[in-house]
């Protein structure tokens, strides 16, 4: 009986966590208009509360980055040991990345069509003083080199040098990370019985990792006010009344792919596309949020396994692999729009082939986004392409935290859509889980009963 109560209790948490990632939203929006208002500039009396919010949202996410190594290799070793279970696995995996393709290809056909009705770039009040190229740039080159393993751990190291200091820095790539844990699953499947221990243990380790990334999950409210008060603060409405159209082009693209293409595309295979919502929630929001499609993907696997009905074995494999690479929000919609909005700014006209480049590096390049936020590597690679200035990426980063929220929550959604698809026309899809109502995503990566 106490059990039970204690999981009713989790239950009423977990139901209302919704309700406070929107009162976080309410929240960080107040404070960062207050911060805003009170001046966030070095000096001025709300740059304390700035401060704080900017502190609070980095924390939640360099939390969320933390995680991300060892979540994705043994996310990936899991998921090619449970292909096992399955019949037809082979066919599942090449339907799984055709359906990524096309649905791709249906999200940068939208960003071009608005690229070119709305125009974004001819309407920009943007200083041209803002435009700069990043520091971190993509080409295919860099994405061809970047798929080998420069060490065991997929680490990279920078130095930069300030002032006359140097300064080193390390980060990961999550394309290499991907890349050494396809190999060392598909090598423990070739091993067979020999790499039952090492099998045994990535699932270990996979739990203690999802549990940890769990409780980071717990702290997504307080991550909410931070990241979206800090937004507000250091931008405000005036950047975004400067790209207004370009960040209209993108939202509404954003809102076509999520609510117009998804729902027929659940609707033309039988599925009811209001269910799929009421399901996928949970990580759509948590999306949204926290911009990582990665640090959402635990609560996407379990949605799409128990409240879509998509099968364990099978989605414990497209769901992880979408998190890295399936990416209609990062890698089409966005892309597009921008490499239009940059050719419009600078008045640079754009040829037939130039538009099916675009549609060629959104479709193959979408592995060159894979890491936790942002999409600047996938729209530098798209930019020198198509020969494009790459300092017209400056004069979108300012904006960048704001269109990513909307950018991640269509990511999220597609890669819990793909699964549920694939699953129905293989027929292994559960119609009876999918159409219940939804249950409740445990905080332990399970699922209990609605209170």
């Amino acid at each position: 009986m106490a059990q039970v109560q204690a999981k009713a209790a989790k239950s009423r948490f977990i139901g209302g966590f919704g309700v406070q990632v929107l009162i976080a939203m309410a929240v960080g929006l107040g404070l960062g208009l207050l911060a805003r208002s009170l001046g966030p500039a070095e000096g001025q009396a709300g740059h304390g509360l700035a401060e704080a919010l900017r502190l609070v949202g980095s924390i939640f996410v360099q939390l969320l980055r933390t995680l991300v190594p060892p979540l994705v290799f043994t996310a990936i070793v899991a998921s090619i040991a449970n292909l096992r279970e399955l019949q037809n696995a082979a066919r599942l995996v090449w339907r799984t990345l055709a359906w990524f393709a096309i649905t791709a290809l249906i999200a940068v056909a939208i960003g071009i069509a608005l690229g070119l009705v709305l125009r974004p770039g001819d309407h920009a009040v943007v200083d041209l003083a803002t435009a700069h190229a990043p520091r971190t740039t993509g080409s295919w080159l860099d994405f061809l080199t970047g798929l080998v393993p420069s060490n065991i751990l997929g680490l990279q190291a920078s130095t930069k040098i300030v002032d006359g200091a140097a300064t080193t820095t390390t980060s990961f790539n999550v394309l290499q990370i991907l890349v050494l844990a396809l190999v060392a699953g598909i090598a423990a499947i070739k091993v067979g019985p020999a790499a039952e221990g090492f099998l045994a243990f990535n699932a270990s380790a996979l739990a203690v990792v999802r549990k940890v990334l769990w409780w980071v999950i717990r702290l997504t409210p307080i991550g909410t006010v931070g990241l979206l008060g800090n937004a507000v603060a250091q931008y405000g409405w005036t950047t975004l009344s400067q790209l207004g159209a370009f960040t209209a082009a993108i939202y509404i693209g954003l809102a076509l792919v999520l609510l117009v293409v998804y729902p027929t595309i659940l609707a033309l295979h039988g599925l009811n596309p209001l269910r799929f919502f009421q399901a996928a929630w949970p990580a759509i929001q948590l999306g949204f949020v926290s911009r990582s499609s990665v640090g959402t993907l635990p609560v996407t696997e379990s949605v799409t396994e128990t409240r879509l009905g998509v099968p364990r074995a099978y989605a414990a494999f497209a769901v992880p692999l979408g998190a890295t690479t399936k990416m209609d929000g990062c890698a089409a919609i966005y892309p597009a729009v921008a490499a239009i909005f940059i050719a419009q700014f600078y008045h640079l006209p754009l040829s037939v082939t130039d538009y099916g480049l675009i549609v060629f590096v959104s479709v193959l390049g979408s592995a060159a986004t894979a890491g936790l936020t942002g999409a600047v590597v996938m729209l530098t690679l798209t930019l020198s392409t198509l020969g494009l200035p790459l300092e017209g990426v400056g004069l979108l980063l300012a904006i960048d935290p704001i269109l990513d929220m909307g950018r991640t929550a269509v990511n999220v959604a597609g890669q819990a859509l793909v699964p549920t698809i694939v699953a129905k026309r293989e027929g292994i899809l559960d119609l009876a889980i999918y159409n219940a109502p939804p249950r409740e995503v445990g905080v332990d990566d399970e699922v209990v009963a609605a209170a």
